[in-house]
Formats: C-alpha cells, structure tokens, sequence
C-alpha cells in the first residue's frame, strides 16, 4: 500500500500544470554556461524541467546543450550544471523548474577586469547585464513566474586582473555588491543569490584566485539571501573533476547541481 501511495504522489507532482513552478537565472562565465559534456550530463524521466530560449520566445525540455548562441550569450559545451540542479530539485521539492541561462565565457564582474569578452559591470564594451535582464523579463513575460533565485558562477577573469595587478579584491566585491543589487532591483528585492566559490587555475597564480574567493565569502556574509553553494570547486583538481586548467568536468557540474539542489530544498523548510 505505501509503495502504491508514493507512485501516486510522484505522478501528481509530474501532472502539468499541478506543481509549484519555479525559474532561476544562471549566471557568469564560462563554467555557468558549463564547458563539460552533455553524455553524461543528468537525464529527465518526466518533462518537469524546461529551457526558457529567447529565440522563438518558448519553453523546451531541459537537456543539454542548455542554452542558446546569441548576440551576447552562448549554449553550453556541452554540458552544465542546470540539468542535475533542476533534476534533483523537482525531485526534492516536486517544483516544475524553469532555467533561464545567460553566461558569457571569459566575462568580468568589474570594469577594471573586462577584456573583449565583456563585462556584467554597469559600464562596459558589451551590455550582458542589460541583455540579461532582457531574457529574464521575457521568460517572466512567457511563464508568468517572477525568478526563485540566481546562481552566479564567475570570478575567474577578475582573479587573472588581480594576478595581473589591474584590479584588487576589494574592487571585485565592490563589483560584486553592486551587481547583486542591480539584480535585485530588476528581478525582486529578496531574490535570493547563490554564489558558487570560484575553483582554482591549476599550474597559474593563485593570489588572485584567493582574493576573489574571499570577496565572494565577505559578501555572502555580510549581504542578506546571499549565499555560497555548499560545494567548493577547489578541490576539483584533486578529485580529478577538471577537463583543462580551469574548466569543470561533468561529474564536477553535476555534483555542484545535486548539492545545490539539496540546498535549496533544505532551506526553503527553515
């Protein structure tokens, strides 16, 4: 009998149209968008889970590449975090999970750190965070759902600024601070932001990486509904969850997607 309750309870939270729906931006550089590999990237046995594509204005099942190629923003290659995060948080919480995906490899938290490939500051050679929001507001437009949260994984580029003596760790956090509040302005005073650590660049300067690390922590501290996902990609290197220098592996985005899941889940009972 119980065995039969829990099927029955698994098909209504997979009925369209009966579960809590949720979206989340995921944002940053190149780990955002995810540099891993879409064969082993996590699997859906229930079309719970969806890609907000700005391209024909539409909703498809959440597989990946996630993503698009566009003017600014580009699709995975080829795998992500997105699908374990949205997999396992529809299995946790039975929400039907809506990703909106705007990352830009190699782009800057600051202006002191921006290169060719942009910058998420308020002034900058490219306007990803104005064509962020654009996307945003046309999958809440689509939905109809205001945003859950943001994931923000960026941080290496502004580290190398800082090996380079371009920039410091106190002008990453001004950054940072000022981004996050950019954000929630536009999408939501409490929106909460998950802030995942940035890794290491394996066999290159490490000061910069460190300061990056420890603004991202004083600002997770210090500014309410900021959090870090309770994984640390710094030990990627040594669990041998790296494809390059600086790049995650799969099994590394799948991990940071379950776990964030998981926290999201935890916290949403407090």
């Amino acid at each position: 009998m119980k065995k039969i309750l829990c099927i029955i309870a698994f098909l209504s939270c997979a009925l369209p149209g009966t579960a809590q729906r949720s979206m989340w931006l995921i944002a940053g550089q190149s780990n955002a968008s995810g540099m891993g590999d879409r064969r082993s990237s996590m699997k859906y046995a229930t079309p719970e889970c969806f890609d907000y594509v700005l391209t024909g204005d539409s909703l498809r099942m959440l597989k990946d590449p996630v993503g698009e190629d566009g003017t600014y923003f580009s699709k995975a290659n080829s795998g992500s975090i997105a699908p374990a995060f949205a997999w396992h948080l529809n299995r946790l919480t039975g929400d039907s999970v809506v990703i909106v995906s705007a990352a830009r490899g190699g782009s800057a938290c600051s202006t002191e750190g921006e290169t060719i490939y942009g910058t998420w500051a308020r002034r900058g050679v490219l306007p990803l965070f104005e064509a962020a929001i654009e996307k945003c507001r046309k999958a809440e437009q689509r939905t109809g759902l205001r945003f859950s949260g943001i994931v923000w994984l960026q941080g290496e580029r502004d580290a190398n600024a800082i090996n380079d003596g371009k920039m410091t760790g106190e002008d990453y956090e001004k950054a940072l601070r000022d981004l996050i509040a950019r954000f929630r302005h536009e999408l939501g005073a409490e929106t909460p932001v998950y802030i995942v650590l940035t890794g290491q660049y394996i066999n290159h300067p490490q000061p910069g990486y460190m300061a990056v690390r420890a603004a991202q922590r004083r600002v997770a501290e210090q500014v309410p509904g900021v959090r870090l996902a309770a994984v640390d990609p710094w030990f990627f290197p040594e669990m041998d969850r790296m494809t390059d220098e600086i790049h995650y592996s799969q099994s590394a985005y799948n991990l940071i997607g379950a776990i964030l899941a998981r926290q999201v889940a935890e916290e949403r009972l407090n």
